[in-house]
């Protein structure tokens, strides 16, 4: 399994950006995959996932603003970011579970958000938000 993160950058506060993974490797007709993000000095944080019902969740201090997409024609996961604010700068991982975890199962929360279940990470991209 190969994932590989594109589509970060700078932007101010307000702003939107979209990050992509493009996804080879990971076939299996039940999947869950996911962002992360790790920010200097701290911990990696979940920040949104889907599965092959299109579930979602996401972390509470993304909801609204960021939408998290597959497309499965492309293999390519998308992280939609809008309202970026200073504090989601970060080095974005996209990650794949090595498992299927089960209806409405796959989370990025609680016992996951520092990303246990995800077996297949990608480099990450940085992305920045200036005030």
């Amino acid at each position: 399994v190969q994932l590989q993160e594109s589509g970060g950058g700078s932007v101010q506060s307000g702003g939107s950006l979209r990050i992509s993974c493009a996804v080879s490797g990971y076939t299996r007709s039940s999947y869950c995959m996911g962002w992360f993000r790790q920010a200097p000095g701290k911990e990696r944080e979940g920040v949104a996932s889907i599965d092959s019902d299109e579930y979602t969740n996401y972390a509470d201090s993304v909801k609204g603003r960021f939408t998290i997409s597959l497309d499965t024609a492309k293999n390519t996961l998308y992280l939609q970011m809008n309202s970026l604010r200073p504090e989601d700068t970060a080095v974005y991982y996209c990650a794949a579970d090595s498992a299927s975890p089960g209806p409405e199962a796959c989370t990025v929360v609680a016992g996951r958000k520092n990303g246990a279940g995800f077996g297949y990470w990608g480099q990450g991209t940085q992305v920045t938000v200036s005030s």
